[in-house]
């Protein structure tokens, strides 16, 4: 009986659908997280007639024939790219990216990393470096008796110093950007990496040819709505249900069909 392996496929979906809600919820206070959404298509099918097949009785062509669903597969797990709300923090480095865009970061093996993240931090030497202390491209050094940091919108960072009334620029975040942002591949900690899909990086200065701007002082929030991944969380709890019933009634038509006499 193939509705014992369809349902099955079914409750594997829906298993698969609380997983990724459970992820979003989890993540509803990660600093520029995008929601995650499962897409799933269904399975081939069985012809049994095919549309067009000409009746053997008449010669008539069919047009519907008889084609039995196999049941359910996960076709994808996509990212809902979503501007998140900015919350201001008053932070000398904390920079949301209001727009398009995604600072580079560089990893300990020297690989390019991309974050949405703006709450940065400086180590001993002055560097600015991430909240895992991976350095902040192009590797921008702040002097120790910098009194004060400001970044403009085009992401200029400059410092003041006492004595001095005309701030000292310091460097420029540049920003990147990709034809497809859901083809980057996540790696935690906030950071993704391009791959084929998303096609290669194009750098470019802020709030130029489509890039976002910054916003010093502030922190861009999850895109996660609760209230959205609640409701399908129900959703899919009612559907993991259901299609345990078809499991539950598949057995007892089996057990009716043994106790035949």
């Amino acid at each position: 009986m193939r509705a014992l392996q369809i349902a099955a496929t079914g409750m594997s979906a829906q298993q698969m659908r609380v997983e990724v809600i459970s992820n979003n919820l989890a993540n509803m206070s990660t600093t520029g997280y995008n929601a995650r959404r499962a897409d799933f298509a269904d399975l081939h099918y069985q012809q049994v007639t095919r549309p067009g097949t000409i009746n053997a009785n008449d010669g008539t062509v069919l047009p519907t024939g008889v084609q039995l669903g196999l049941g359910v597969r996960p076709a994808a797990v996509s990212v809902v790219l979503a501007q998140g709300s900015l919350s201001q923090t008053n932070g000398d480095l904390d920079v949301a990216i209001d727009g398009r865009g995604y600072l580079e970061v560089t990893l300990p093996s020297g690989q390019a990393a991309y974050t949405r993240d703006g709450a940065l931090k400086r180590t001993g030497d002055g560097l600015i470096v991430t909240s895992d202390g991976y350095t902040v491209s192009p590797g921008i050094t702040i002097p120790d008796d910098a009194r004060s940091l400001s970044v403009n919108s085009e992401g200029e960072l400059y410092a003041y110093f006492d004595g001095e009334i005309q701030a000292q620029l310091l460097g420029q975040f540049n920003l990147s950007m990709f034809s497809n942002d859901k083809g980057l591949e996540a790696i935690g900690s906030n950071l993704f990496v391009e791959t084929e899909a998303s096609g290669a990086a194009l750098v470019g200065t802020p709030g130029v040819d489509g890039f976002g701007t910054l916003r010093q002082g502030y922190l861009e929030d999850s895109s996660v709505d609760a209230v959205r991944e609640i409701t399908d969380l129900i959703e899919a709890q009612r559907g993991y249900e259901l299609n345990a019933k078809v499991i539950t009634a598949a057995d007892q038509m089996m057990s009716a069909t043994t106790q035949v006499r």
